[in-house]
């Protein structure tokens, strides 16, 4: 199973953000690096793939309402296709 940690309080930007999906999740070179790609991406693997939402919160002071398009799209795409597992921790 492949994994990617977005952690909050490390991602100050959506160019950062997409980085960190990128390199750990392996995708290919014609991402491109936004939520439309990211969709595309997650929907067509064929392989187990947990993405963990560490202080949700900071990533949404970070990036704005940004943060609650990524969560959407992450939402949508664990619906569409099973082998995406998303869950969020706190660190309070």
């Amino acid at each position: 199973m492949r994994s990617c940690v977005l952690d909050g309080a490390k991602i100050n930007d959506k160019g950062m953000l997409h980085d960190i999906l990128a390199d750990a999740l392996g995708f290919p070179e014609w991402y491109g690096r936004n939520l439309d790609a990211l969709y595309d991406c997650l929907t067509d693997t064929g392989e187990e793939t947990q993405i963990v939402i560490e202080n949700p919160e900071l990533l949404e002071c970070h990036l704005g309402n940004y943060a609650s398009l990524l969560m959407q799209v992450l939402h949508i795409v664990s619906e569409e296709n099973l082998k995406i597992h998303v869950c969020e921790e706190n660190d309070n």
